[in-house]
């Protein structure tokens, strides 16, 4: 657990909302209430444009790092930076995915849920961690389960058809 928050000036939080307003909500469909940012846009470019939404998502976490906020929040923050550069790197389902995930504004969130009360941010971060490590270890074990089934299923086909 994090030992003390730093105090975060009220301008830097500013300057964090901007850069998650431009990335997540700059812009909206026209006759819609449906708002996107640059995010999805920059994605567009292979490689480079999901490592530069990544860098850009990168300044809460490094702030979220300087104000000291619990391990498990940055493990949160990290996630949602690394399932949005890796979902989105993938060629029109990943573009798709950018216009609705909007990661920056998750780790928004989480920054300043931590600033304005870090006790029980701190509880249910771990609790977060806590289901999605069983959750993994969960499928994983389906996955293992469900191999070894069937690898079983193809070795009794083909014996049966061998003399």
């Amino acid at each position: 657990m994090a030992t003390g928050n730093l105090p975060v000036p009220a301008s830097r939080v500013e300057y964090l909302r901007r850069i998650t307003w431009w990335m997540d909500q700059g812009l909206r469909v026209p006759g819609t209430n449906f708002r996107f940012g640059l995010d999805p846009i920059i994605g567009l470019i292979p490689g480079l444009g999901d490592a530069a939404g990544a860098l850009l998502g990168g300044a809460i976490l490094i702030e979220a790092a300087r104000s000291r906020v619990a391990h498990y929040t940055l493990l949160r923050m990290s996630g949602n930076i690394a399932l949005d550069a890796l979902i989105g790197a993938v060629p029109l389902l990943g573009d798709l995915f950018d216009f609705g995930w909007k990661a920056n504004s998750k780790n928004l969130q989480l920054l300043e849920r931590h600033l304005e009360s870090p006790v029980e941010a701190h509880g249910s971060d771990r609790r977060f961690i806590v289901v999605v490590a069983a959750t993994i270890t969960l499928l994983a074990v389906a996955l293992v389960a469900g191999g070894v089934l069937l690898i079983r299923a193809l070795f009794a086909l083909l014996s049966m058809g061998s003399p």
